[in-house]
């Protein structure tokens, strides 16, 4: 009840940040901790009230998790629910910018809500994005939409591309899975 109360003032106070009417549902999160199968690290981008959290943490126990949430009353839920998952308080940009481009394969796991994010913060946000998976072909991007279209357009990308894995019914509103990566060269 206390995580669908901080969800409820969060998207009253900053519904562009949001960008959802309701946390996941577990189907769409399962979803999600399924496409990052493979991964030797996990961040989660916009961890929110931690229902994707939850699901990488069952699916994948032994892999560090990092995850990262724009809003402090929401991460100290997140810190106070997963203790053994590393919690970030910054913009997705900023953490991705000092991770380091010899790390193993990284999932990024995001629920960023790109279509609605501020101008500025949309960009940064997916620059960074872009310029971690071309620093390390072994990354990739997990993403979900509202929407049967990409997440967010390439500005830099003339090697990623995106792939659709999956839609989610059983998700309100219905949800498709996207992935980010390097073509394979």
């Amino acid at each position: 009840m206390l995580r669908a109360a901080a969800f409820m003032l969060v998207a009253a106070a900053r519904p562009s940040t949001v960008g959802a009417i309701l946390p996941s549902s577990r189907h769409l999160a399962d979803a999600m901790a399924r496409a990052a199968q493979g991964a030797e690290r996990l961040i989660e981008l916009g961890a929110g009230t931690g229902a994707i959290t939850e699901a990488l943490c069952d699916h994948h126990p032994h892999v560090p998790t990092l995850a990262v949430e724009l809003d402090a009353l929401l991460a100290d839920q997140l810190r106070e629910r997963f203790p053994h998952v590393e919690v970030r308080v910054a913009p997705a940009h900023r953490v991705l910018r000092e991770l380091p481009a010899h790390a193993g394969p990284t999932a990024l796991v995001s629920s960023l809500p790109f279509r609605s994010l501020p101008l500025r913060l949309r960009l940064r946000s997916s620059l960074a994005i872009e310029r971690c998976l071309l620093a390390n072909s072994s990354h990739r991007l997990i993403q979900y939409t509202y929407q049967p279209r990409v997440p967010f357009d390439l500005r830099l990308g003339g090697s990623l591309r995106w792939q659709r894995l999956d839609v989610v019914w059983r998700n309100v509103p219905p949800a498709w899975v996207w992935e980010l990566r390097a073509r394979a060269r």
